[in-house]
């Protein structure tokens, strides 16, 4: 069950008109943040953000799902009758969502728990945004990286800055740190 807090910022960024992914970004970290704490676990990191998006569906967020994405291109290559055809049954077939059973509801939540928590560690996270950004091409997450320059903010810009900025100015010093202890040794040894 998602959180007040989480449902709020959901609603905020949805004001601001940020993308439904954005808003369902809330919900995953939310996510995340209860496998930290030990609420319960899950087997991968992608089993831990599908768990925040399905929140985020049911908490409203117009996200789309993914395999009625998939099934809407798949009735893209069949012939303009036959789409025409499915289109008609859609309606009739529709069914009104069900309840979850409460024995279904704590059998999940008895599962989660014996799962492990190192699904949403840092490493495991960073793993899987790495694999699925691998299967974007070069354009799409160059144009990504763009809009997102575009729609961040001047303020918000302007911090991202001021931390890169302390981020590189802390590793330079370090690794003139590091070479003047090398430089030492090696006058040591000489001597």
């Amino acid at each position: 069950m998602p959180t007040k807090q989480a449902t709020a910022r959901a609603r905020k960024d949805k004001r601001e008109g940020k993308s439904a992914s954005t808003q369902a970004g809330e919900f995953v970290r939310e996510e995340v943040h209860h496998i930290r704490q030990g609420k319960h676990g899950a087997r991968s990191a992608k089993q831990a953000i599908a768990i925040g998006l399905s929140e985020a569906r049911r908490a409203g967020v117009d996200v789309p799902d993914k395999r009625k994405s998939s099934k809407k291109r798949s009735t893209a290559k069949k012939s303009s009758s036959t789409a025409k055809k499915s289109s008609r049954k859609r309606p009739a077939a529709k069914k009104a969502t069900k309840k979850t059973s409460e024995r279904r509801s704590r059998a999940t939540t008895k599962a989660l728990k014996r799962e492990s928590t190192s699904s949403a560690s840092k490493s495991a996270l960073s793993r899987q945004s790495r694999q699925a950004a691998s299967k974007r091409s070069a354009s799409s997450r160059s144009a990504a990286a763009k809009k997102a320059a575009r729609t961040k903010g001047s303020t918000e810009r302007k911090a991202a800055a001021k931390k890169a900025a302390a981020h590189r100015s802390a590793a330079s010093r370090s690794a003139s740190a590091k070479k003047a202890a090398r430089t030492r040794a090696m006058r040591a040894r000489s001597r």
